[in-house]
C-alpha cells in the first residue's frame, strides 16, 4: 500500500470490527444478558473474518501487535494525568494496589510453577518461562503479554508475542464470560448485596463535559490539549528507556536482558512519568502559577477507554491459530488453573480487606487480574451503572499505587529469562523461592491492614 496506508488500514480495520460488534450486541440478547463487551465480541469478529479463519478481511498481526504495544502507554497515561478527589480513602487506594500486585505475584507462582512442572515431565522443549505470561496475560492485558512475549522472542521464545496474545484472549474470556456466575452466585449463594455508599463525584453529568473541565485554552481544543499531553510524556518516555538502553548495554548480558525487560514495561515507566507530570501540575496550581484548568478528567477517561478498547479486538483478532493449536496443552491448563485460583484469591481478600462496597471490589479486582481496568469497571456497571460506588476509584487510583509495590516483581520476573540465557537453570529455584517470600510479605502486610 502506498502513502503509508498499511498501518491505517489496519486500524480502520479495527474500527469496521467495533461497529460490527456493538450492531450484533444491540440487536442480540443473548450478548447484552451476558455481558460481553463490545471489545470482546470485536475481537473474534475479527479473528473469524480475518486471515487466520474465513480470510474475508486481511489484516498484518505484526501491526496490530505493535498497536497495542503502543495503546497499552496511552492508556495508562490517560488514567494517570485524571485529577484526583481528595475526599477518597486511601487506606482502601493503598490495600487495592497491594492486592493486585500481590494476585500478580500469586499468577506467576501458579504460572510459572506449573510450566517448570511440564518443563521437567512431558514438555522438556516448553519455553521455562512460559508460565509467566499468565500475570502479564491476566493481570496486565494484551499489551504487555505481547511485549514482553516478543521481547522473549530475542532470547529464544519462539512466537513468544502470539503465545502472549493467546493468554490474554484466554483471560479476556475469563473476565467476562465468568465475571457474571461469579456475580450470581456471590449475591444469591453468599447474600453479598451491592451497595452505592459514595455519591458520584465525577466531573461529568449525564455523559456532557461541564464548563470548568474544559481545556480552557482560547485557541486550542480541549481535546488536543489532553493528546499533545499524552504525546510529550511517551516521547518522555522514548528519551528515558533510549537513556537507560545506553547505560545498560555497558552491563553484559545482564543489562541487555535487563534492557529488553523494560522497553517490555515502557506502560510502568509511561504511568511513572504521567504520575510525576500530574503531581508538579497539581502543584503549580496549588501556588497559583497555572490558573487555568487544562486537563479534563472526561476527556482523559474517554482516550483511556478507547485505546483500551482498540486493543483488546486488536489483541484477539491476530491471534494466531496455528500457534494456539501448538501451544493448546500448556495454554488451557495454566490459563484455566490461573482464573480459578484468581477468583478464589480475590473473593478470600477482598471480604477481609473492604468494610463497604465489597461485591463492587470483588468484581473490579477479578476484571481487572484476569483482564485490564476496563474490564473491571464494565463488571462493575453490571451493578453499579453510575459508578457510585469506591470499586471505580480504588481500581485505578489503586492500580497506580501499586506500580511502586510491584516493582521488584519486574525485576524477579528478569532473573528466570537470565537464567535461561546464561544456561543456569538454579535460577529458576531462586525466582520460586523470591515469589514466594515476595507474596508471603504482602500477605502479611494486608493482614496487618484489615480494617477492625
Amino acid at each position: 500500500m502506498s502513502q503509508g496506508w498499511s498501518y491505517i488500514w489496519d486500524i480502520l480495520v479495527i474500527c469496521l470490527f467495533l461497529g460490527l460488534a456493538t450492531y450484533i450486541k444491540r440487536s442480540f440478547r443473548f450478548f447484552e444478558r451476558f455481558f460481553i463487551p463490545n471489545a470482546i465480541i470485536a475481537g473474534f469478529i475479527g479473528l473469524l473474518l480475518g486471515p487466520q479463519v474465513l480470510g474475508l478481511v486481511n489484516f498484518n498481526s505484526e501491526h496490530l501487535g505493535t498497536i497495542i504495544y503502543h495503546l497499552m502507554s496511552v492508556g495508562f497515561i490517560a488514567l494517570a494525568l485524571k485529577d484526583r478527589s481528595s475526599n477518597v480513602r486511601n487506606k482502601d487506594i493503598v490495600n487495592t494496589g497491594i492486592i493486585i500486585v500481590n494476585g500478580y505475584v500469586l499468577q506467576g507462582i501458579v504460572g510459572f510453577g506449573l510450566s517448570l512442572l511440564m518443563v521437567y515431565t512431558f514438555l522438556p522443549k516448553l519455553f521455562p518461562v512460559f508460565g509467566m505470561l499468565l500475570p502479564l496475560g491476566y493481570g496486565q492485558g494484551a499489551g504487555q503479554a505481547y511485549s514482553m512475549g516478543k521481547q522473549w522472542e530475542t532470547l529464544g521464545f519462539v512466537n513468544g508475542g502470539n503465545i502472549g496474545l493467546s493468554m490474554a484472549a484466554m483471560g479476556l474470556l475469563w473476565a467476562c464470560i465468568g465475571g457474571i456466575p461469579l456475580m450470581n452466585y456471590l449475591i444469591r449463594v453468599k447474600k453479598i448485596k451491592p451497595s452505592h455508599s459514595i455519591k458520584d463525584d465525577d466531573n461529568s453529568v449525564n455523559g456532557e463535559i461541564k464548563k470548568e473541565d474544559i481545556g480552557d485554552a482560547e485557541s486550542v481544543d480541549g481535546f488536543t490539549i489532553q493528546l499533545f499531553t499524552i504525546g510529550i510524556i511517551y516521547l518522555a518516555t522514548y528519551l528515558v528507556l533510549t537513556g537507560l538502553t545506553a547505560v545498560l548495554d555497558n552491563l553484559g548480558t545482564f543489562g541487555n536482558t535487563l534492557s529488553t525487560m523494560l522497553w517490555g514495561f515502557s506502560f510502568i515507566v509511561a504511568s511513572l512519568l504521567a504520575i510525576l507530570f500530574r503531581f508538579i501540575y497539581d502543584l503549580l496550581r496549588k501556588k497559583k502559577v497555572i490558573v487555568r484548568e487544562y486537563t479534563s478528567n472526561f476527556l482523559l477517561e474517554r482516550i483511556s477507554g478507547g485505546a483500551f478498547d482498540f486493543m483488546i479486538t486488536a489483541s484477539i483478532a491476530a491471534i494466531s491459530m496455528s500457534i494456539l493449536q501448538q501451544y493448546l496443552i500448556p495454554t488451557l491448563a495454566i490459563g484455566t488453573i490461573g482464573g480459578i485460583i484468581t477468583i478464589i484469591y480475590i473473593v478470600y481478600i477482598c471480604r477481609r480487606l473492604y468494610n463497604t462496597d465489597v461485591l463492587e471490589n470483588i468484581l473490579a479486582l477479578y476484571g481487572n487480574l484476569t483482564g485490564i481496568i476496563s474490564t473491571g469497571l464494565a463488571l462493575v456497571k453490571e451493578i453499579d451503572p453510575k459508578l457510585e460506588s469506591s470499586a471505580g476509584r480504588n481500581l485505578v487510583l489503586g492500580s497506580g499505587a501499586g506500580l511502586f509495590v510491584g516493582f521488584p516483581l519486574m525485576l524477579l520476573l528478569n532473573v528466570p529469562v537470565v537464567g535461561f540465557v546464561s544456561g543456569k537453570p538454579v535460577l529458576y529455584l531462586w525466582t520460586m523461592i523470591g515469589l514466594v517470600a515476595y507474596f508471603i510479605m504482602l500477605s502479611i502486610v494486608l493482614h496487618f491492614r484489615r480494617p477492625k
